[in-house]
């Protein structure tokens, strides 16, 4: 035994020496201590996962960026139920958030602005409340970019509207002063209107008047309707040159006793050719606080019409009426007038006659104006005739004004009338449009097309179907017929058409239909004014509403 161990050490060397040489032979590869090769390493199972590899740590990093994302594409509650040893209890779905992004389009308004001494007061609050439910914006005159002019002083002395664009529009004609003047008004002679002699000029006139008449009283009154007082003749002062003496009319309609006074909306929309309307949806009436009888012309309260006038609501006749079966103020007073016995429609002919014959004769003044502006279409106007009755029905015209009250802070229930008045004022001049915009200027001519085209206007087809008319348009008979129409008139006859389409509560008193030509001098009037009140006679014929 002891032999063969020597045997076997001798052999070693053997071994040792070949195993130094197979070292000595591969440099920089040293055996490990335990004496395995370290290329060895690799070649077993569980040096995969060993971080000095470079397969290690390649899976090191991929285990590591799963784990994130897995992380990542846990619902919230997940991962504490994992650390919790809980089984999670929604599916693994990424969460998405989603933002939603409101994108706010401001759309183009068509824009107004306002002028007068006052543009913020509260007396212009229910013009602002109409134009901004019709979705109208308000500017500043900062601005060319601006499609309404509300004025409530008379801005033509002030502001430049000679080179207005064709769109732009002005709630007042240049020179509507000739009707609205307080002298000129009273001093003109019609049949409606009380005489009355402008001073000191027909102070001589106004003595001759007096003497003839020993049993008339008189009024002294200013052009900015102030101090209105019946005076006797040592009263008067006949050298004030913005003063005018008129009669005073001194049987008066009364309703329990008091006297009023009857205020009419009106509308102009056109000059030469003349469109005149009046708002028939209702009329303001004001009474006098304190009843007329007794008499004592020291009391102007009795006669005069003031700011603390007495509503329609607290006139014990009318209050039925106005107030339980909720009438307006005009079909109130009409009730109360047939129940004395009397027809109310003998007064409303009147009034209707007096303003139209008014306007007609102030006509011409206002036309010769007009040229030296860019257009004759950039302006309408809206006024308040203020008329009395007498005790006989007799309708008199006292004064129109041009920008009339519509502040309802002292009587709120006006606020109705007021609003609906300048709503059916805008409808009737185009502001009020049915159809989308930003802008009153012309829309496409499709949309044109769609609210007024040559069918809507067309009328006399049995004249103009025939001779002479098929061969010439000299004839004024043929001057309606569409070959003949162009320019100008054509274009009338079309705002004419849109107006009766839009006119709402607003009833046309000029031009008036035939049936009523007795009323005016239908061959003094203008060529343009002719044309215009055949149209409507035609077109009555084919539609009674024109009549």
């Amino acid at each position: 035994m002891t032999e063969k161990r020597k045997e076997d050490t001798k052999k070693s060397p053997i071994t040792g020496t070949k195993l130094s040489e197979k070292s000595r032979s591969s440099p920089g590869k040293q055996p490990s201590a335990s004496g395995i090769d370290a290329n060895s390493i690799d070649s077993t199972n569980g040096s995969l996962f060993d971080l000095r590899t470079k397969s290690g740590q390649i899976l090191f990093i991929s285990v590591t960026l799963a784990a994130v994302m897995l992380v990542q594409c846990l619902p919230n509650d997940s991962l504490k139920s994992l650390l919790r040893l809980q089984l999670p209890t929604q599916q693994c779905k990424p969460e998405v958030q989603i933002v939603e992004k409101r994108v706010q389009t401001v759309e183009p308004h068509p824009k107004y602005w306002i002028y007068g001494r006052n543009p913020t007061g509260g007396h212009l609050l229910h013009v602002h409340n109409v134009l901004q439910r019709l979705g109208i914006e308000q500017t500043t005159n900062d601005t060319d970019d601006w499609d309404l002019l509300w004025a409530h002083d008379y801005p033509f002395r002030k502001v430049n509207l000679q080179r207005m664009r064709p769109h732009q529009l002005v709630n007042h004609f240049p020179g509507s002063g000739y009707i609205t003047n307080k002298v000129d008004l009273s001093t003109t002679s019609l049949p409606y209107i009380a005489p009355a002699f402008k001073l000191p000029a027909e102070a001589g006139r106004f003595r001759e008047y007096a003497a003839a008449n020993p049993g008339k009283k008189f009024v002294q009154k200013h052009n900015q309707h102030r101090h209105i007082q019946i005076r006797s003749l040592d009263e008067i002062v006949f050298n004030d040159n913005d003063t005018f003496i008129q009669e005073f009319i001194d049987d008066p309609l009364l309703v329990d006793g008091h006297k009023f006074d009857i205020g009419v909306y009106t509308v102009i929309t056109s000059i030469d050719p003349l469109r005149v309307y009046i708002y028939k949806g209702d009329i303001l009436f004001r009474y006098c606080p304190v009843p007329y009888y007794p008499f004592n012309a020291s009391n102007v309260d009795k006669y005069i019409v003031g700011d603390d006038y007495l509503p329609t609501w607290e006139v014990p006749s009318l209050k039925q009426y106005y107030s339980r079966l909720g009438f307006g103020m005009k079909d109130a007073f009409d009730a109360y007038i047939r129940s004395t016995g009397r027809d109310p429609a003998v007064i409303w002919e009147q009034v209707e006659d007096a303003i139209r014959m008014l306007i007609l004769k102030k006509e011409p003044l206002l036309a010769a104006i007009l040229p030296r502006y860019a257009s004759r279409r950039n302006f309408f106007e809206m006024m308040r005739f203020d008329l009395v009755v007498d005790n006989k029905l007799k309708v008199y015209l006292m004064e129109a004004n041009m920008s009339p009250n519509l502040s309802s802070a002292h009587f709120k229930p006006n606020q109705l009338l007021y609003e609906q008045v300048i709503y059916n004022l805008f409808r009737l001049v185009g502001v009020g449009s049915t159809t989308r915009r930003d802008s009153f200027r012309k829309r496409s001519l499709e949309t044109e097309a769609m609210l007024s085209s040559l069918k809507n206007v067309a009328a006399s087809a049995d004249v103009c179907s025939d001779l002479p008319c098929t061969e010439s348009c000299a004839p004024v008979e043929c001057q309606l017929c569409s070959t003949c129409l162009e320019g100008d008139d054509l274009y009338e006859l079309h705002r004419a058409y849109r107006e009766h389409m839009e006119r709402g509560d607003m009833k046309r008193i000029f031009p008036v239909p035939k049936i009523d030509r007795q009323k005016l001098d239908f061959e003094g009037l203008s060529a343009k004014n002719q044309l215009m009140s055949r149209w409507y006679e035609e077109k009555c014929k084919m539609d009674q509403s024109y009549c």
